[in-house]
């Protein structure tokens, strides 16, 4: 496949136009024009570019690109290292963030939600859905669940909830800490992201409801493998996902 044709499929199937994001989606860096192996990641790391290298890929897809709206705009150091690994090696880098972490059948959020089966009814905003489980659940079944779908265990505060069941949870994926303030009037018991801020822990007491950070990483991992799976399946393409680990 060509290395823009790749761009534009990718760009179609999540309606990246439509996202007014906080970096440039689709392609990053130009490469070689024809991609007969792709890898692919949630983050553009050292550690995911030195391993494309090594199987000799001629792209790398992430969620987690190199360019953002409010780094420096100057190539040094880290990113210096990053974008002389690719242009050496001729590797295009791809990059969806809203797109990756929104879209309705791939996105993050919604594999989020098939991992804990939880039955999604609405959205209080475009990036914090809600559900039900079947039946409410302990404090103890979500943490255990959480710790053997995400292979971590999540941080949890619940302040008084600690005996309260689980039933009705929003979630957003990634940095989506600051979003709870959108639940105030969702009469949820539980939030869930992956990452969490000192004010959190206030909105959390005062609201008496659980929080979740469950890791940024290990919140977005589910979108990049979904989009994998789904352009191998459509295109056959000789594409691999390969999880970089981070604790964070």
């Amino acid at each position: 496949m060509k290395n823009f044709e790749l761009e534009n499929v990718i760009n179609e199937k999540l309606s990246s136009k439509k996202y007014n994001d906080f970096c440039p989606n689709g392609l990053q860096i130009e490469g070689c024009p024809n991609i007969k192996k792709i890898i692919t990641g949630v983050t553009a790391c050292q550690s995911l570019i030195d391993l494309a290298i090594l199987n000799k890929a001629n792209a790398i897809i992430v969620h987690h690109g190199i360019f953002w709206n409010n780094d420096d705009r100057t190539i040094t150091g880290m990113n210096r290292k990053r974008i002389k690994s690719l242009l050496k090696n001729d590797i295009n880098l791809y990059s969806w963030h809203l797109p990756l972490d929104l879209h309705p059948i791939l996105g993050n959020n919604i594999q989020i939600g098939k991992i804990l089966n939880i039955n999604i009814k609405g959205y209080i905003t475009p990036m914090i859905p809600w559900g039900f489980f079947e039946k409410p659940i302990t404090l103890e079944t979500m943490t255990n669940l959480l710790t053997k779908k995400l292979d971590r265990i999540p941080l949890y505060y619940g302040a008084n909830t600690i005996t309260k069941k689980i039933y009705k949870v929003a979630w957003s994926s990634g940095k989506g800490q600051k979003l709870i303030n959108f639940t105030s009037r969702s009469e949820i018991d539980t939030f869930l992201t992956g990452e969490v801020s000192e004010e959190t822990i206030h909105y959390v007491r005062e609201n008496n409801i659980h929080f979740f950070s469950i890791g940024h990483h290990a919140s977005e991992i589910g979108g990049i493998q979904a989009l994998t799976n789904w352009l191998k399946s459509q295109f056959n393409l000789n594409i691999k996902f390969i999880n970089i680990n981070n604790p964070i």
